[in-house]
Parts: structure tokens; C-alpha cells; sequence
């Protein structure tokens, strides 16, 4: 549904969709992406911080950086994609705001949450350009006003770390399978302390520590079920992505996926079969076998 310049479009998330991506490259880098969960739950991440949404709940990234959008299973999100000129008439520092959980349940945020629910409900008609100019206006009124609930201490704190955090993050997706990517290696070229790196992180749910292992979890998850990697061992794969060690890697895969890497490509590789045969079935009666 285009809104002026705005675009709001409805999600669908596959059950066996496992996680989705959105970087930088893929986005509209001259806009900033709100995400609405209409159905069961999601994460997205952005700049170090982990937003977990309820249904109602809503999100807020910046189109021209690297973020991450995980749907949960059978779940649905609505997207609403405004040029980043236009969110600043409303809000004036939105980059310090991404990946903050606005919850949807009441006040401000549960005004905009609905409307946006209900508009996607009703579907206005594409052709009404007029009222759909209007409907553009009262939802950025809403939004600005629900972003000026976020208390102004975490505003002014996160605006004054977003661009050492702009830094740190694209630092860290660099060389995230350098196995001797450390803290203090990031510190030092980031030409900041450790500590004030570490202080950076302290208003979200992951060390940076932490943050380097899931992403290197979470690509190794991807490699362990690609086609093109299915004559690599594991311990190859764990070594290509910055572990230096398979007894280490099994660990913390299972503890973070709740089974060994073996049994994930195994139960991975399974779906895919279950998933390809009624494909085939249908391939083979169209073409008349």
C-alpha cells in the first residue's frame, strides 16, 4: 500500500523460515523501516541492541545500516518504509532510537499500533491519493508522538554513542571470522577504551562478546545447511568463521541451538527432503509422467 512517499506492506514469515535478513545493501538506505508484529513474535537488531516483539509491539532501524529481522514461526509483520527526510520532520534524531521495543498494548504506542493494524486490515484503495496522504500525515503524527515517550536520558545517551556504535558494528561485521577479533582489539581500532566500548553495550541484551558469538553462531547455522557446503565438515566450517577450536565450537553451538552442529545439519537436511518431495510431485504431474 503506497502512502505518499510511504510504503506499508504485510509480511507472511514461513514456518520453516528460520531467521531473515535485512542488511544495508538489500534496504532502501535513504529510509528508516518500522516493524509492527501483527502475529506471534520477532527480533530485530540493530547497532548492538536486541528488540524482542509482542504481537502490537513495534520497532524503528535505519534503512542505511546493517540490521537483522527474525521472525518467530508462523508469524506475520507489517513493514512501514518512510524516506528518512520525512521521519525527521517528526523526530529529530531517529538514528538514536532504533532497536528500542515500543510496546503496543496502550498509550501512544498502542494508538499507532492499532491504526496501523486496522489500515492493514481494511486495505485502503490504492487509487484515493488524497486520503491516502492524509492517512500518511496522522500516522507520522503518531509516531512522533509515541517516540517522544522514550525517557530523554536514554535518548541523549544513545545519541551521543550511535555513530562510535555506527563504527563498532560495521567493525565487527568486517572481520566478525577473524578468530583473534577481541574486545580490545575492537577498542583499539575504534581508537576508543575497552571499557567504553563495553559501557556502549550496557544498554542491551548481549555483551559485545556475546554479539560476536551469535553472529558467528548464526552464520555457521546458515553454512551447516547450504547446498553448496554439504561436502565440508563441520570443524572446516566452524574454522572458517572464527572459531579455533571444534571441541569449543560443539559447545557453544548446543548450548545456543539446543543440539550438536551434526544433528542440526542432519535435521536440516531432512526438512529439506520433505520439503522438495511434494515439489517434485508436482513438477512431475504437470509435466504429464
Amino acid at each position: 500500500m503506497t502512502l505518499g512517499e510511504m510504503l506499508l506492506a504485510e509480511l507472511g514469515s514461513d514456518a520453516l523460515m528460520r531467521s531473515a535478513r535485512a542488511p544495508n545493501e538489500r534496504a532502501r538506505t535513504g529510509s528508516f523501516y518500522l516493524y509492527l508484529q501483527l502475529d506471534g513474535q520477532g527480533v530485530v537488531r540493530q547497532d548492538g541492541r536486541h528488540a524482542t516483539l509482542g504481537c502490537g509491539d513495534f520497532v524503528l532501524c535505519d534503512g542505511g545500516r546493517h540490521f537483522e529481522v527474525i521472525p518467530g514461526m508462523n508469524g506475520r509483520l507489517l513493514v512501514l518504509i518512510v524516506p528518512t527526510a520525512k521521519l525527521r520532520r517528526h523526530i529529530a534524531c531517529p538514528e538514536s532510537l532504533v532497536a528500542i521495543t515500543m510496546e503496543g498494548a496502550s498509550g501512544v504506542c498502542g494508538l499507532l499500533s492499532g491504526f496501523l493494524r486496522q489500515l492493514c486490515a481494511q486495505s485502503l484503495p490504492a487509487r484515493d491519493g488524497a486520503g491516502n496522504e492524509q492517512v500518511a500525515g496522522a500516522i507520522l503524527e503518531l509516531l512522533g508522538a509515541a517516540y517522544a515517550q522514550v525517557p530523554r536520558t536514554h535518548a541523549e545517551r544513545s545519541s551521543r554513542g550511535t555513530a562510535h556504535r555506527i563504527r563498532i558494528i560495521n567493525y565487527i561485521h568486517a572481520h566478525l571470522y577473524d578468530p583473534d577479533l577481541t574486545p580490545a582489539q575492537i577498542a583499539s581500532a575504534c581508537r576508543i577504551t575497552t571499557r567504553y566500548l563495553h559501557y556502549l553495550f550496557s544498554d542491551g541484551d548481549e555483551t559485545v562478546t556475546r554479539y560476536i558469538l551469535k553472529r558467528r553462531l548464526e552464520a555457521c547455522s546458515q553454512a551447516l545447511l547450504a547446498d553448496s557446503q554439504h561436502g565440508r565438515t563441520v570443524t572446516a566450517i566452524a574454522f572458517d568463521h572464527g572459531f579455533n577450536s571444534a571441541t569449543h565450537f560443539g559447545r557453544v553451538f548446543r548450548s545456543h541451538f539446543g543440539m550438536t552442529p551434526r544433528e542440526f545439519r542432519a535435521r536440516g537436511l531432512r526438512r529439506t527432503t520433505v520439503r522438495a518431495e511434494p515439489l517434485r510431485a508436482t513438477v512431475a504431474a504437470a509435466a504429464g509422467c
